[in-house]
């Protein structure tokens, strides 16, 4: 009879247990418990370090369309051997898979994926610089934004690249009459 009374009580307080909770009539630190809570990615949770750059940054207004960009935004960088090399280096790493080595648009990427616009085409010369960056920054068609993984300067590296794979498959008189005065 004993061990059916201490079943009976065990079994009642653990019924007692599931029951619900009630909050204490007495709250320690109320700051701590019932402090507003922060994600760590909001905006002004803290201020951000000095010198970085926020991830959706685009590096032009959006309202900037790609024909004011064409008319507006002009290359500031000079034309040296070190820019070249530097246009070279991030063609080949971002852009050669699409576009291809001479920017014909038959890169290694072209049997996977739709064939993108060759940068030799009349269309694409006839761009000013400023278009370019607009594209590269915000995408076009099928093409990405690449404002996350190209910075500004090395954009309009690649743009003084460009403009040199252009010039050695469609070359004007002046690059003609130096070459024959060398």
């Amino acid at each position: 009879m004993k061990t059916r009374s201490w079943i009976a009580l065990l079994g009642l307080a653990a019924l007692s247990a599931c029951g619900q909770r009630s909050t204490p009539r007495f709250v320690y630190m109320p700051d701590m418990a019932y402090s507003p809570a922060l994600k760590a990615q909001e905006p002004g949770v803290q201020p951000p370090v000095k010198g970085t750059i926020p991830t959706n940054y685009r590096g032009l207004a959006p309202s900037l369309t790609l024909e004011d960009a064409g008319k507006t935004l002009k290359n500031p960088l000079e034309r040296t051997a070190t820019v070249m090399a530097r246009g070279q280096n991030r063609f080949q790493t971002y852009c050669l898979v699409c576009h291809g080595p001479a920017g014909e648009g038959d890169g290694t990427i072209v049997p996977k994926f739709p064939r993108p616009p060759s940068l030799q085409s009349d269309k694409i010369r006839n761009y000013q610089d400023g278009n370019i960056f607009h594209v590269i920054t915000h995408g076009q068609n099928l093409m990405p934004s690449y404002a996350a993984q190209i910075t500004p300067e090395d954009r309009w590296a690649i743009i003084h690249y460009i403009r040199a794979l252009q010039r050695s498959k469609h070359p004007s008189a002046a690059d003609v009459q130096a070459s024959e005065a060398e």
